[in-house]
């Protein structure tokens, strides 16, 4: 297998390289792998993730996901990166004025798509996340849980080769951090897709093997 994500000596930092966050990592992720993030509050974990995304450039060392080297890239393949990415955010990050079924939709939408594949694309995702009854509700209508669920639909809505995703269960009951969990899952065994998670605890029912890498002291380990 090859690999998706890969970090040479990074470092990260914000205020111009004066604060540094993460210092001299290095570690690679393959295609299909389950990755967990852990480590103590304001330790980097969202800090990573979004290097991961390229909306924080590396200060020092080499950054490459899905092939493309974030560390001097360019917007617009930036852009064409983020059509291969989910991404799963604590706070959902819905729009609240639009149904279900246009925000599991959004990517979609931006990129393009004609209506019948949005249409047809959103009543599968919407199946996949048991939320099929609830296409034409509005988020603030649903549950924390069901909000979520939408959140990962959306991540799922282009297939994406990687879903990254931060403290995604983090408001949610012990019932519904259990389907997010199944969902995320599912994709990474069935799609072959790569999954990276910060989060503060791992599930302790969790069928898949799994990668553990903490961050702390700017340092980031992988636990064996």
């Amino acid at each position: 297998m090859s690999n998706v994500i890969t970090a040479s000596h990074l470092t990260l930092a914000y205020n111009n390289g004066k604060t540094e966050i993460i210092k001299d990592a290095t570690f690679s992720i393959k295609q299909g792998e389950f990755v967990f993030i852990t480590g103590p509050s304001g330790s980097g974990k969202s800090t990573l993730l979004k290097a991961l995304y390229g909306q924080l450039k590396p200060s020092e060392g080499d950054l490459v996901v899905g092939g493309l080297d974030l560390t001097n890239v360019r917007q617009g393949r930036l852009q064409e990166l983020r059509t291969h990415l989910g991404i799963i955010f604590q706070d959902y990050k819905l729009v609240n004025e639009w149904t279900v079924a246009k925000n599991a939709i959004l990517p979609l939408m931006i990129a393009g798509y004609t209506i019948d594949v949005q249409e047809t694309q959103a009543q599968r995702l919407l199946k996949h996340v048991k939320l099929s009854e609830h296409a034409d509700k509005y988020p603030l209508e649903l549950s924390g849980g069901e909000q979520q669920r939408v959140g990962v639909a959306r991540a799922l809505s282009k297939n994406p080769a990687v879903i990254l995703a931060d403290e995604p269960t983090g408001n949610l009951d012990d019932y519904s951090s259990n389907v997010i969990w199944d969902l995320m899952e599912n994709a990474c065994e069935q799609l072959d897709t790569t999954v990276l998670v910060v989060t503060h605890k791992i599930p302790s029912v969790f069928s898949l093997p799994y990668r553990h890498f903490i961050i702390e002291s700017k340092g980031v380990y992988e636990v064996h």
